[in-house]
């Protein structure tokens, strides 16, 4: 092989090393989800789409509510079954993930939401508060007794836990 050859050959394996060293540091910087992660993700998407259709058809309907929000990107109305934390015209929230909940950030970005907990869909507003959750948990639970598995599920399960309370408007 001439030198010429050769040359080629050793620039094409230190370019095909130098693109491999980059994509390792990729996702070392920014790894991408693993498999189970991923399968747990699309196992709560299910268990949220079944709670979704059981709430609406009033099953569970003691212990858990559904909260729409309006997506902040796409305009479109969001539903999503959360602990029925209602105590008279306000409705307390406590989040599993916090800021990483798309529920959250839609409620940032549009405070208006509805909130369907046994007498139909009430407007109103959100606000994200600085309350202890583990302590607004157990108020929430004191509230509804219904609320207990919940509330368990979401001490379990959550990573950043914030407090959101929702002040309805008043029944017309």
């Amino acid at each position: 092989m001439s030198y010429g050859g050769q040359r080629r050959l050793d620039l094409l394996y230190s370019t095909h090393e130098q693109s491999q060293d980059r994509r390792e540091y990729r996702s070392a910087r920014n790894p991408r989800p693993s498999d189970q992660i991923c399968d747990i993700l699309a196992a709560m998407r299910l268990i949220d789409r079944i709670t979704r259709s059981a709430v609406g058809l009033g099953i569970g309907r003691r212990s858990t509510a559904l909260l729409e929000t309006i997506g902040r990107k796409s305009g479109e109305a969001r539903v999503t079954p959360v602990t029925n934390g209602l105590d008279g015209d306000v409705f307390w929230l406590v989040t599993e993930h916090g800021h990483r909940a798309n529920y959250v950030r839609n409620i940032e970005a549009q405070p208006r939401v509805r909130v369907n907990a046994g007498r139909g869909w009430r407007p109103g507003t959100a606000q994200i508060v600085d309350d202890n959750p583990d302590e607004r948990l157990q108020k929430i639970e004191a509230l509804n007794r219904h609320a207990r598995t919940n509330a368990r599920i979401v001490r379990r399960t959550g990573t950043e836990h914030l407090v959101i309370r929702i002040d309805l408007d008043a029944d017309r």
